[in-house]
């Protein structure tokens, strides 16, 4: 079983605080994901998530005004699952969200590798994988930065889960 972290754009008054209604919220086909991906309205990270949370928690300064800055990734108020056994939605403020794209656009993804390197390369083949795994761990940053972008530009708030696929 995949695990993927899925970002979810919501305009603020829709936001419910209920796990009901957050569940339902990511209860979509893979068709209906990739529709709303291609549309920025969401971002599905495989299960390389948590490294990828390695070159933010990195980022200079480490601790931004809401935390560290892994809140790119994996941060956000939880709302805990009943189940105590399904990990929390994460909610991200639309005016948090804001602040991710802000540091998503201003953040040089260079630095970012070369702060995080060490730790990531050893997981994925070392040395020799580097290429491909730096391109890779680009690539979700792209994908990442563009989300963020447009969530922004959109006024919306931020819903993060970590559903069993």
């Amino acid at each position: 079983m995949s695990t993927h972290f899925h970002l979810r754009a919501v305009p603020p008054p829709a936001l419910r605080n209920s796990v009901t209604w957050l569940e339902r919220l990511f209860n979509d086909d893979w068709e209906a994901v990739r529709h709303r991906v291609d549309r920025r309205r969401e971002e599905v990270l495989d299960e390389r998530y948590l490294d990828q949370e390695l070159l933010y928690a990195c980022a200079p300064p480490q601790r931004g005004e809401d935390g560290p800055r892994s809140q790119v990734v994996l941060g956000g108020r939880p709302v805990y699952h009943p189940d105590r056994h399904k990990p929390p939605f994460l909610v991200l403020t639309a005016a948090q969200a804001h602040r991710v794209a802000g540091f998503l656009e201003t953040t040089d993804f260079d630095t970012l590798w070369i702060s995080a390197r060490e730790d990531v390369l050893p997981r994925y083949g070392g040395t020799s994988a580097e290429p491909e795994t730096r391109g890779a761990f680009a690539a979700a940053h792209r994908e990442l930065t563009a989300f963020y972008a447009q969530t922004a530009e959109d006024g919306e708030a931020v819903v993060k889960w970590l559903p069993a696929c």
